[in-house]
């Protein structure tokens, strides 16, 4: 029996597959996002601190260098006590800060070359197999790595760029399971779901990464975290499939047919299985979607910046040690996960009770996950060494970018359903220059100058994109399909224009 949602029954519990599939993804994504953040912890383990500062500030001494920092705390009005004098934890190897930045930026030269090609893949052959693919491609570039890092740091960077080519693939993929799996009407909730599994793998992996960095020894970071991710490859493989209609485990006919009469697909309609050429044209010139990608871009830089870069900036300025660090650094995304649950459904009830549309609620998510963290980021910029406000404040503004979810992040599929791959792709694609920008451009800054000063200018930076964002969406954002969601197969339009010819030769 199922109730009116093609929910399927069992004992008296009501769990639809389609939510088994948004879990699923979740956990997908925040295995994903575990590797793409790791070694933003690990690496504070990894480098033999001691040895860069003396190689880059050779003319003081490490009592000097801390004299520095406190004093620019002093000056920007933090409290000095809260400033906590800390040992070093150093590593093996002697990585100065613009080739940390290198090292981090790297995972994303993978992560945007993947895109596009992923984009049509899970959209041509199958998302399913594209996701499972580079969680297993993000496993065996994890195992590898102690042994990469250890010959040269060339290499290292290789593992990195081989993850984020598994990484690029995933939102593609994702993006195409929920068009084909979530009916118009839950798409912001099973969206959530599904993308909240990024701030859910930032808190564990920033969590275990933390604590495997201070009790054992730093290659047990990658050994350990790609031994784990195997379990859920094999659980996606045997019970996800790529669409309701394939899949003939775990789901009733009720459901499937509440979901394709949902999406509007009869049960003998197989024009939704016709593979569509995109109306690149039509896209570009497009306002809803160059409002997505503008939004996209601007926000990314926002969210790489406190991905990458809070443990640093908590270790270096705030003075956390290793532990503390990772607890507190996972804090904000955990709160983060929250919130996009939490706010997808008031979105998704308020939609429901017609008291905003589809748009109204894109931009509202939109607007939680750009105006707050620009507040918060100024705020952060001038509290100096406070440490709890300064945590405080961050954490606010982590949490308030988990808005994006039912914001423009979810804004693709509504626009054209049938290209929600390849649009996520394109906006993700420029979206991801923030991600290598963003630690080149901290380590610039930062070499030998890790004061709040410097980190002021990165904040202020990102401030004013915040800015740009939430007015370009606010003014063109749109949560109505376009009329070319619905392009002709080629063969098709051939046929339509032969036609009036034949028609002609008759008379």
């Amino acid at each position: 029996m199922a109730d009116k949602n093609g929910s399927k029954r069992t004992g008296g519990i009501i769990f639809p597959t389609r939510y088994l599939m948004a879990i699923m993804g979740s956990i997908g994504l925040a295995i994903i996002y575990g590797f793409k953040v790791n070694v933003s912890v690990a690496i504070v383990a990894m480098v033999n601190h001691t040895a860069v500062k003396l190689s880059t500030l050779h003319n003081l001494e490490t009592g000097n260098t801390t004299a520095i920092t406190t004093e620019e705390c002093r000056l920007d009005g933090g409290d000095s006590s809260d400033v906590v004098k800390t040992v070093d934890e150093d590593g093996p190897f002697v990585w100065n800060e613009p080739l940390q930045g290198l090292i981090l930026s790297s995972y994303f030269w993978g992560y945007m070359a993947s895109l596009l090609p992923g984009g049509r893949m899970a959209e041509l052959l199958s998302a399913k197999w594209v996701m499972n693919g580079s969680v297993l491609l993000n496993v065996v570039a994890s195992i590898l790595s102690p042994v990469a890092a250890e010959i040269h740091y060339s290499l290292f960077i290789v593992m990195r760029v081989i993850q984020g080519i598994g990484g690029g693939v995933t939102f593609p993929a994702m993006h195409v399971m929920i068009a084909k799996w979530a009916p118009p009407n839950e798409r912001s909730v099973l969206a959530s779901i599904v993308y909240a599994g990024t701030a859910l793998g930032t808190v564990i992996s920033i969590l275990l990464t933390g604590i495997l960095a201070a009790n054992l020894e730093w290659v047990w970071i990658f050994y350990i975290e790609g031994a784990l991710c195997l379990i859920w490859c094999a659980v996606w493989w045997i019970i996800i499939e790529d669409s309701p209609e394939e899949q003939t485990k775990f789901i009733s006919q009720e459901e499937k047919d509440y979901i394709m009469q949902s999406l509007g697909h009869s049960k003998n309609d197989t024009e939704h299985k016709e593979r569509l050429p995109v109306p690149w044209r039509e896209v570009l010139r497009s306002k809803p979607f160059m409002a997505i990608l503008i939004a996209h871009f601007c926000s990314n830089f926002g969210w790489y910046m406190l991905l990458i870069e809070l443990p640093t900036f908590m270790n270096q300025i705030l003075k956390f040690d290793m532990s503390s660090n990772a607890g507190l650094s996972s804090m904000p995304f955990l709160c983060m996960w929250i919130f996009t649950m939490v706010l997808s459904k008031v979105l998704a009830v308020m939609q429901d009770k017609q008291c905003i549309t589809v748009t109204t609620s894109r931009k509202i998510g939109t607007l939680f996950s750009s105006v707050v963290p620009m507040i918060c980021l100024i705020g952060v910029s001038y509290v100096g060494c406070n440490r709890t406000l300064a945590v405080a404040l961050m954490t606010i503004g982590v949490t308030c970018i988990g808005g994006m979810y039912s914001g423009f992040l979810s804004n693709h599929i509504d626009i054209a359903p049938n290209f929600a791959g390849t649009l996520v792709a394109i906006t993700n694609c420029i979206a991801t220059i923030p991600g290598f920008v963003v630690p080149i451009f901290v380590g610039k800054l930062t070499h030998g100058n890790q004061t709040i000063g410097a980190w002021r200018i990165i904040f202020f930076v990102t401030v004013g994109l915040y800015v740009v964002e939430s007015l370009v969406y606010t003014i063109f954002g749109s949560g109505e399909e376009q009329p070319w969601n619905k392009t002709k197969p080629n063969d098709e339009e051939a046929s339509d224009q032969t036609l009036p010819l034949k028609d002609n030769a008759r008379k």
